[in-house]
């Protein structure tokens, strides 16, 4: 939930009935992402809203064993070292700064308040560093999504990563998980191209 450009965390839209749910809205919309940059330091915040509840929300932002089902830019998730609310995610994962793929592992520990917020810390992997919060609120018919948390770039990432880049890619992972909050909400499938990591690009 929980994860700038390579990392996961979540997001959400508007849609005003279940029935809705395989009617995709216009990209970016419900979706609100600002990212600024500061040598090779990324501040990313995020505020979705999306017509769910809390407890629809939350079964989708913690099912970190099956987020590379979710996300077309993971590869694999898978939840180790558990005790109670306070796990590690290991995970492979890639994305796009232009022309250039970058791949990503990593480990983090996960703490979790359940129904409200999620917690991030990067243990280990290709990022120097990574820390980020998912809270997630109650509006009445819909639900709240902020994600506020900053990372530093390392190696290739570190030259070649733009805020663009880390928007789009950002963008994309939020509409992604908020697809799926409404496939599930709506008893759905999921795309045949998110197993094989072929679904098109967003113009996010």
């Amino acid at each position: 939930m929980l994860k700038p450009l390579l990392l996961c965390v979540a997001a959400i839209a508007f849609l005003t009935s279940p029935v809705l749910a395989h009617a995709a809205p216009p990209p970016g919309q419900g979706v609100t992402v600002h990212v600024e940059k500061d040598g090779t330091t990324f501040v990313v915040e995020a505020d979705v809203l999306v017509a769910a509840n809390t407890d629809e929300v939350w079964e989708v932002l913690t099912d970190f064993d099956h987020m590379a089902q979710i996300l077309s830019s993971v590869d694999a998730s898978h939840i180790a070292s558990p005790e109670g609310n306070r796990f590690q995610v290991v995970q492979k994962s890639h994305g796009n700064a232009g022309p250039v793929r970058i791949s990503q592992d990593s480990v983090r520990e996960v703490e979790l308040a359940p129904k409200r917020e999620i917690r991030s810390h990067l243990l280990k992997g290709d990022l120097k560093s990574s820390d980020f919060s998912t809270r997630i609120s109650d509006e009445g018919n819909a639900s709240r999504i902020t994600v506020r948390g900053k990372f530093v770039a390392g190696g290739l990432a570190a030259s070649v990563l733009t805020v663009e880049a880390v928007e789009a890619q950002t963008r994309r992972n939020y509409q992604e998980l908020r697809d799926e909050i409404l496939r599930r909400k709506a008893k759905e499938p999921r795309p045949a191209c998110l197993l094989t990591k072929t679904c098109e690009q967003g113009s996010g």
